[in-house]
């Protein structure tokens, strides 16, 4: 589990329970805080107007995605370098070909199949329009599901606000009646609480986390790109090495540094 994304969750709760249980009347004000109309019309509405927009299908795989959030992603550039700078020492000294067994050892498959394109001799533009072709449709899927995560964002307190517009008419029709007053107040207000936590609670930070982890799966596969082509190229371990460099922070880069010392990337 990602712990950032589990801290954040879940501070957001205690926040909101310190905020309605510190006033005069404790705990007894959580009560005030439940509404069984509010909670049908804000969150039912926000996901079955969201459901208009997808197949029912793509709806609840993108639901699904929710644990792609809050789980801890394997996407190390820095890893990822010295796995390419160890394929590039392979096939300086023992040609392309050699890479063919190298790959039955990598655990990511896009990797595996550029890999396996260089060693059946594709060409490199072809090779590289084939990767390319892949990581595009990659990133248009993650880009769906963000923006499912996002069209919640927005549906939420769109929906919190009919429902405060549901209480008012109500409360306003019966107005002479004072007890009906509190009940139709409630779900006025509670539909619009109800929405703004919908989404600034779970939906923005979702999307958000899941956009950060596209931007990061897409740099560490455009790496690999460069850095097979380099090595079809031909090109030094050392010159792949600088030239991939340059996707990392200046702390990464000295990690990679500090390996060399002890002879990562030598011939």
């Amino acid at each position: 589990m990602d712990l950032a994304s589990i801290i954040g969750l879940v501070g957001c709760v205690v926040v909101v329970f310190f905020g309605i249980i510190s006033g005069n009347q404790g705990f007894s004000a959580l009560g005030n805080f439940y509404d069984l109309p509010s909670i049908f019309i804000t969150i039912g509405g926000t996901f079955f107007c969201v459901m208009i927009s997808y197949s029912l299908s793509d709806f609840f795989s993108s639901f699904k995605a929710f644990k792609n959030a809050i789980k801890t992603t394997k996407n190390d550039n820095v890893e990822t370098i010295k796995n390419i700078i160890d394929l590039s020492n392979i096939a300086r000294k023992e040609g392309l070909l050699a890479l063919e067994e190298a790959a039955n050892n990598l655990e990511d498959q896009f990797m595996k199949k550029g890999v396996l394109l260089i060693v059946d001799g594709t060409d490199p533009e072809l090779v590289r329009a084939i990767m390319e072709t892949e990581l595009s449709c990659i990133e248009s899927r993650h880009k769906s599901v963000v923006g499912f995560y996002e069209n919640i964002a927005s549906m939420g307190p769109a929906w919190g606000m009919i429902g405060t517009l549901i209480g008012l008419v109500n409360m306003l029709k019966e107005l002479s009646d004072i007890a009906s007053v509190g009940p139709n107040m409630a779900v006025a207000l509670l539909t619009t609480l109800y929405g703004s936590l919908i989404a600034n609670w779970i939906a923005i930070p979702i999307s958000g986390k899941l956009k950060f982890n596209n931007n990061t799966e897409v740099m560490l596969k455009e790496v690999m790109i460069e850095g097979l082509l380099s090595i079809q190229a031909g090109e030094n371990p050392r010159v792949i090495e600088e030239k991939l460099k340059s996707f990392l922070s200046p702390a990464q880069r000295n990690s990679i540094g500090n390996e060399d010392e002890n002879g990562f990337g030598g011939e």
